[in-house]
């Protein structure tokens, strides 16, 4: 053994060791380092909710989030290291280390003291450790170790707020990891204006802490009201009703004999009634249970009941807490006040002062001009509040207000004076605070008392669905789930639509798995678009060419199969074998009236093999009660077993069970005034046959109107005439708008005597309002056909309460102009909108380009006066638009270039 040589190659590589293992500690702590910053940062980030959906993630950009951020700068920077190098790295400090610890027995004086087995495993690492050493030095690991050993004790980097936006900084990659994957790319949103955010934001915390007192102080009053109304009849309520809450045989005999006449007189005695003779424990705790069950149902049934003739102290306590919030919250519902401004709200807990800069990372429907936007109101409406907060909110308030009515610490009588001058403003609050039941008789239509309280005792999971339901809406998806097979025959325009997904995300999220949509060819698209939009569910397409493949995904990932009458028979046998199909949807049931049609028999067969089916028609009962019947067997064959022909009431009385129908008039207050419905239709074979030949062409206008090319043969005609059928069904008249002149005469022709038209630019201004006065006297079902420039404008339609348009126009405001003509003073129905648009087609691109368009005008109608009042500063040019739209229909059906160039809009 050559001693020096040993002894070199001992110390170099008790050196490098030491190196690497303080190389490997220092990364691995920066390492980890890293880590938690990056899930500090991303906890950081506050999710800013509009209607309960986030529209921003924000990140306030303080000195904390910058240390933390170069964290992961000198992490993402940490010096690269070769396969080769890495693995010498951890040799040294692994079993390099560990050899030089074995060389001690050949060491010196040792050498002749050390066991022979000892000597020869020194001998081992001695000959190990000079490889070690060769290797290193070829490798030049030694000046490596030096420069990682320097880089692993160094400091992060100092950053400021821009160096997070660059790239290759990585601190936007790391949070895109950690945060939801649907936010977009973020923007530093910074300057005078951001900086002043943290004051105003804590004037908007305590005007909105204000509003939450005073809201919450409201509904404790009526509570209360409602409590005492409720006590009250159940204390001249015959104690013989608890039987009807319990199944069991309640002996009511021995507390009538101890004077507890009244169901109230039983919850008064509560745990005393075991001292009723002839009462033992479990008959106490029966009747004490049926009486508190009665007790709750009666407070959920209870309106609030506020009548001047009766001002009680808790009714005047009622109007005070009604007369307060909507003081204090007056100044969050101006201009200023907007849900997107007061949703900034929730960043005023992590707004300090000094905070200049905020990262902002959008999401779909809410970008960063958006967000700009609210910053400013929340501004003005800080410096609108005058920096009060708490109580003094609501004292300014007050005084400022004081011309809308009294103030809330006004004398009694003053203040039941300002109820009987303006009923319908502290209805219209109650009802805000759900003071006023928003699920009473009529959203129940004509469902037994049993149906509805069952109704009322379940919860519906909406964990799966991605929208916001309405009361009634709510309650439709209860019935179904409740009752199992159900026709839900809501009127046009209440969202049968959502009401069904609501149910199918319900039992998916009881680990159900498979369901299945049968509607018409013309509606495919559009449950495809409402499912993946307003659900968590996967969709399947079962139509076209694809739909072998589309089965086979179905069966295996499971989700919501979407497919038609037609197409329903050729998947038939895949589909009944499906083992999971817990629930079938059949929209437009009325396809399926006649009991001897083949997709009636074959939908028959597959609503008696699975647990729930959900018909949907908007038509009502009273108008087609034979072809009722045929549904109603469908889903409960023995509730017409030996039925006679009956009058309708008794009829619908009947078929209760499984039948639930709303009109708008029952549940208007829950809608909007104007209800706007994309309705995507899939292109028939006549129909891509048209717009292929258009493309090629390269002509707009034909592509334009290529879907209604067919006629009756077309998807869009098909559409408009299941809308005007269901709208005469209801009582309703339309109105169908076109550019074309083409188009109107199709549907002309289509629709037959209900028509009137065609109103067009070449019809004299007075038999233009002859047509009109025409349409408006007509019966329900009337469908007035007009150009949509000629009837858009100057013409008063409010006999019309849906609107059809069949293709997307150029110019938003000229389909606002046309939908105004009937959505106006006057109009005494909600108005719905149909836009009728082909999948895959010009419709397509003109509703994307459009969007985009006015996506880069969002910033300026926020903050241009003249913007908003000319709302034809959205418009672009047709032209442009031809131009774009047609190379990218040619590009996307890989058609050849055409001789002649493309043909923009005239």
């Amino acid at each position: 053994m050559n001693a020096p040589a040993a002894r070199e190659s001992i110390d170099l590589v008790r050196r490098w060791s030491g190196q690497a293992a303080r190389v490997l500690d220092g990364r691995a702590r920066i390492a980890a380092s890293a880590g938690q910053a990056a899930s500090e940062l991303c906890s950081r980030t506050v999710p800013v909710k509009i209607d309960g959906e986030v529209a921003w993630r924000v990140l306030p950009v303080d000195g904390a989030a910058l240390l933390r951020s170069g964290e992961i700068v000198r992490h993402r920077w940490l010096a690269g290291i070769g396969v080769e190098e890495a693995r010498l790295v951890e040799e040294l400090a692994g079993p390099a280390a560990t050899a030089v610890r074995e060389t001690w027995a050949a060491e010196g004086w040792r050498r002749f003291f050390s066991r022979a087995e000892a000597r020869a495993t020194a001998d081992r690492a001695v000959a190990y450790l000079r490889d070690v050493v060769e290797r290193v030095r070829r490798r030049d690991v030694p000046t490596l170790l030096d420069r990682l050993e320097q880089e692993a004790a160094g400091a992060a980097p100092q950053l400021v707020p821009t160096d997070l936006m660059y790239p290759d900084v990585g601190v936007m990659a790391v949070l895109s990891d950690g945060l939801p994957d649907d936010l977009g790319e973020p923007e530093l949103v910074s300057g005078a204006d951001v900086a002043a955010l943290p004051g105003a934001l804590s004037t908007l915390s305590g005007a909105l802490e204000a509003e939450r007192t005073a809201r919450l102080a409201a509904i404790a009053a009526g509570e209360r009201l409602r409590t005492v109304a409720t006590d009250e009849l159940l204390a001249g309520l015959d104690v013989s009703a608890l039987r009807d809450v319990t199944r069991d045989r309640l002996r009511i005999a021995p507390i009538e004999e101890a004077g507890l006449h009244t169901v109230g007189a039983v919850l008064r005695a509560g745990a005393s009634l075991t001292e009723v003779p002839g009462i033992g424990a479990d008959s106490a705790r029966k009747l004490l249970g049926a009486a508190q069950t009665l007790r709750q149902q009666t407070m959920d049934d209870q309106p609030l009941h506020l009548d001047p003739a009766q001002p009680t102290p808790q009714a005047t306590d009622v109007l005070r807490a009604l007369r307060r919030w909507e003081i204090t919250r007056g100044p969050l519902r101006g201009p200023d006040g907007s849900a997107a401004a007061v949703a900034l709200g929730a960043l005023a807990p992590v707004m300090a002062p000094g905070v200049g800069d905020v990262m902002v990372f959008p999401t779909p429907g809410h970008g960063i001009p958006e967000f700009r936007g609210a910053v400013a109101r929340v501004l003005r409406l800080a410096r609108a509040l005058g920096g009060a907060v708490g109580k003094q909110v609501g004292a300014d308030a007050a005084a400022a207000d004081e011309d809308a009515g009294v103030a809330p610490d006004a004398p009694d009588d003053e203040l039941w004076a300002d109820f009987r001058a303006r009923p319908a403003d502290y209805q219209a609050l109650a009802a805000q605070l759900g003071l006023l039941p928003d699920d009473g008789d009529r959203v129940h239509g004509d469902l037994p008392e049993e149906i509805v309280a069952a109704i009322r005792g379940m919860d519906l999971d909406t964990g799966y669905l991605k929208a916001s339901l309405r009361g009634y809406q709510d309650f439709a998806a209860r019935f179904a789930l409740v009752q199992g097979k159900v026709l839900i025959g809501d009127e046009m325009g209440l969202g049968k639509t959502i009401e069904a997904l609501a149910a199918l995300t319900h039992l998916h999220a009881r680990d159900k798995t498979h369901f299945l949509v049968v509607c018409p060819a013309a509606v495919v698209s559009n449950w495809m678009r409402e499912i993946e939009s307003k659900s968590r569910l996967e969709a399947h397409r079962l139509h076209g060419q694809a739909r072998d493949l589309a089965v086979d995904e179905w069966l295996v990932r499971g989700g919501v199969a979407v497919t038609t009458y037609g197409t329903l028979a050729a998947v038939r046998d895949r589909v009944l074998a499906c083992p999971g199909l817990a629930c079938v949807v059949v929209d437009e049931a009325h396809y399926i009236k006649n009991p001897g049609a083949k997709r009636s028999q074959l939908l028959a067969e597959v609503i008696g093999q699975v647990d729930g089916a959900i018909l949907l028609t908007g038509t009502a009962l009273e108008n087609r009660i034979d072809e009722f019947r045929t549904l109603v067997r469908y889903l409960r064959p023995d509730l017409l077993e030996g039925e006679a022909e009956l009058p309708a009431a008794k009829f619908r009385e009947l078929v209760a069970p499984v039948y639930l129908r709303r009109n708008q008039a029952d549940v208007l207050d829950e809608l909007p005034a104007l209800v706007e419905v994309d309705d995507w239709v899939e292109a028939t074979d006549a129909d891509e046959a048209a717009y292929r030949t258009a493309v090629d062409e390269g002509n707009f206008m034909a592509m334009r109107r290529a879907a209604f090319a067919a006629g009756a043969g077309s998807a869009k005609m098909e559409r408009l005439v299941d809308i005007a059928g269901e709208a005469r069904d209801n009582g309703r008249r339309v109105i169908v708008f076109s550019h074309f002149r083409d188009v109107l005469d199709a549907v002309m022709g289509e629709l037959g005597e209900v028509a009137v038209g065609p109103l067009t630019g070449d019809v004299p201004a007075a038999r233009r309002q002859e047509l009109v006065d025409e349409f408006s006297a007509a019966d329900g079902g009337a469908v007035l056909v007009s150009q949509i420039v000629a009837g858009g404008v100057g013409l008063n339609i409010q006999a019309a309460s849906v609107v059809v348009i069949c293709e997307p126009q150029l110019k938003p405001t000229t389909e606002w102009q046309a939908i105004a003509r009937a959505h106006r003073m006057g109009q005494l129905e909600s108005v719905q909108v149909h836009r009728l648009l082909l999948e895959d087609s010009v419709d397509a691109r003109i509703v994307e380009i459009l969007a985009r368009k006015m996506q880069l005008f969002d910033e300026l109608v926020r903050v241009s006066t003249t913007a908003d009042a000319a709302p034809e500063a959205y418009d672009v040019s047709e032209a442009e638009l031809a131009r774009e739209i047609i190379a990218a229909e040619r590009e996307r059906l890989a058609g050849e270039t055409p001789a002649n160039p493309p043909r923009p809009a005239d």
